[in-house]
């Protein structure tokens, strides 16, 4: 086993996962984020960050749909958490 340098010792490790995700809304891009986020958090679990990638609106005729592309991580947990 590799040995702790001084910065390391009594820091945990952990491993991250990085997904991208829409998330869509009729009212603006914040709402859109924060149903991308409220959906995701329904099936994963120690949500970190969510970064915004990319914003754009789809013209559906006389209406806006506001879309926001986001880069989320949440931490990974082997079989035995």
């Amino acid at each position: 086993m590799a040995k702790k340098s001084k910065g390391q010792q009594g820091e945990s490790s952990a491993v991250y996962r990085i997904i991208d995700l829409v998330g869509t809304s009729p009212n603006s891009w914040a709402e859109a984020a924060r149903n991308a986020v409220e959906t995701a958090s329904r099936s994963l679990r120690d949500i970190r960050v969510a970064e915004v990638d990319k914003l754009d609106v789809k013209v559906e005729g006389a209406n806006l749909v506001y879309r926001v592309k986001l880069k989320l991580s949440f931490k990974y947990h082997g079989e035995e958490d």
